[in-house]
């Protein structure tokens, strides 16, 4: 669809088997293609070489929303039905900068193996920036919504750990078993630091996709609006969710964590919740978290970690490597080859390596996508890993 006013033209992709890379464009008031992500139902095939294959652009219509603004890659001859093209014409071809067609290439290296992590005393050091005074949680459930046939939605406030805040929470009991509940705690994708509210929260793209099937299975789901999500948003926070080096990063990072903790404290309070069976899961941002929030808290009796990695960049008290070595409980991690945000070689496979579980109680698993596996895949592997490790569901 040409769209008039100076805009780029956009093609409106159908669900193509996948056609094989053809070059970026560059047209008359545009610098070039390659530099606009177009948001559509299917991937852009590029001419530009990478590590593993070509470049791809612009998000799927089975990817997180957010991916659109990312770079992909896949094999050139990668025939997924996310991969689409745009055709292209030339007006001044020998005019075009050779930055256009250039290779990309993706950050990261095997730094994480030759980082040595602080002495035990230090970390207990580190770890107490997590602790508070255990307070009455002072919970208040909202609102209830009983229209879906497969689960009970609670919208619930209490007193954050810091401050004189208010900490939301949605919790999400089954309709299909009887109490107590197993329950699951989501960390969810970076996707909820750029959304102003969680309401209507059960139709938030995250919910059906890494969520529903939870539920329908017969466990519980919480999901904390963490500080800088939803209706906590945070623009500042959103600006270094992924870590710096710098003492505000720290301090945004003893917030999430310390929310997760005090959603733990409010599960306990609850008689319908099996407090001994509770699973970390973290999708995307929340995954990255899994190296340190299983870490500090010992309420956990495994996690589950789609699509994560470690990424250097924080201060000493703050960074992955001091943490993930004292993840001792068991650990299921869902990863894509092809990831170029976070890396197989360099982030995924370190993390899964450092990891302090015992071999016969961490798994990776890894297939032929980018950054989140496929729903299929990942939903009989999370439910089979629920299984063996919080038991099955009556």
């Amino acid at each position: 669809w040409p769209l008039l006013g100076g805009y780029a033209t956009f093609a409106p992709f159908s669900r193509f088997g996948g056609v094989g890379p053809v070059e970026t464009a560059s047209l008359p008031g545009i610098t070039s293609f390659g530099a606009y992500d177009m948001a559509g139902n299917v991937r852009e095939w590029c001419w530009n070489e990478t590590p593993k294959g070509r470049l791809a652009r612009g998000g799927a219509w089975n990817d997180n929303t957010y991916r659109f603004t990312e770079l992909s890659q896949a094999p050139a001859f990668d025939r997924s039905p996310k991969n689409g093209f745009r055709t292209v014409f030339y007006p001044d071809a020998d005019k075009l900068p050779s930055s256009i067609f250039a290779a990309e290439q993706f950050g990261g290296s095997t730094a994480h193996y030759e980082e040595t992590p602080v002495s035990d005393d230090v970390f207990e050091i580190y770890k107490e920036q997590f602790s508070y005074d255990k307070t009455d949680v002072n919970a208040k459930i909202e609102s209830r919504d009983d229209r879906s046939k497969d689960w009970l939605h609670e919208r619930i406030t209490l007193d954050a750990a810091y401050g004189n805040e208010r900490l939301i929470l949605h919790l999400f009991l089954p309709r299909n078993v009887q109490p107590p509940y197993q329950t699951v705690i989501y960390v969810p994708g970076s996707g909820s630091l750029f959304h102003s509210s969680s309401e209507d929260l059960d139709d938030y793209y995250e919910f059906p996709v890494f969520l529903s099937f939870i539920l329908k299975n017969g466990r519980a789901v919480l999901y904390p609006v963490y500080t800088g999500t939803f209706e906590r948003r945070d623009v500042a926070a959103a600006s270094h969710f992924m870590g710096d080096e710098t003492y505000a990063y720290t301090n945004f990072l003893i917030r999430v964590v310390k929310d997760f903790k005090r959603s733990i404290d409010y599960l306990e309070t609850r008689e319908d919740i099996d407090a001994e069976n509770l699973a970390y899961y973290g999708m995307s941002w929340g995954g990255w978290l899994g190296a340190i929030i299983p870490a500090v808290e010992n309420r956990l009796k495994t996690s589950i970690l789609l699509g994560g990695g470690l990424k250097g960049g924080a201060r000493p008290e703050a960074r992955q490597i001091n943490y993930v070595t004292r993840v001792t409980h068991p650990v299921l991690m869902l990863s894509g080859k092809y990831d170029t945000m976070l890396p197989y070689e360099t982030s995924v496979k370190p993390m899964f390596d450092l990891l302090g579980t015992p071999d016969a109680h961490k798994v990776l698993k890894v297939y032929d996508t980018d950054h989140i596996p496929p729903r299929k895949e990942f939903i009989k592997e999370i439910l089979a890993w629920l299984d063996r490790y919080l038991g099955r569901v009556n």
